[in-house]
């Protein structure tokens, strides 16, 4: 049964059929301002829209942790330019599998800033934005990858 949602933010029609979801990470070229963030979102979510694509971007001390969620056929499309863009590098695939729902319908790119406090963190803590940064085995990377994405619905709704 296929079921319809239509995006309160950008009319998006999406479908919860034939949909893959997609993680990567990359590395800056260079320390990004916020107006130059800003500007890159407002860019991504046109381009998102126009593709039928949603996700969210987190950006954290020159890392991009970025989850893509549309067709097959359009998330290669993103890739491929993704890949050339001069403005990252090191973009690795973490995650790449088919869903039966989206998790960020709402959002053509939802974000949120991340800053770290420059305070020691205690002994054992462990910090899923690192956990994906650094792409350790299958698991903890899928367990990060919805950690980060429960936070960032949580935050962005309170």
């Amino acid at each position: 049964m296929e079921r319809n949602v239509t995006s309160p933010e950008a009319g998006i029609r999406t479908s919860s059929e034939m949909v893959r979801s997609l993680v990567y990470t990359s590395v800056a070229t260079r320390p990004f301002s916020d107006a130059e963030l800003d500007a890159l979102l407002e860019q991504a979510r046109s381009r998102n829209a126009a593709l039928q694509v949603t996700g969210m971007l987190s950006y954290r001390n020159g890392s991009f942790v970025q989850f893509l969620e549309g067709s097959e056929e359009h998330l290669a499309e993103l890739m491929t330019d993704i890949s050339a863009d001069s403005r990252h590098t090191d973009v690795r695939v973490l995650i790449d599998e088919p869903i039966a729902e989206r998790q960020f319908s709402s959002w053509t790119m939802g974000y949120q800033r991340m800053r770290t406090s420059g305070k020691p963190v205690p002994i054992g803590f462990r910090d899923t934005f690192t956990d994906l940064e650094q792409g350790a085995d299958d698991a903890t990377t899928a367990r990060a990858a919805r950690e980060l994405a429960l936070w960032f619905k949580v935050r962005s709704t309170s």
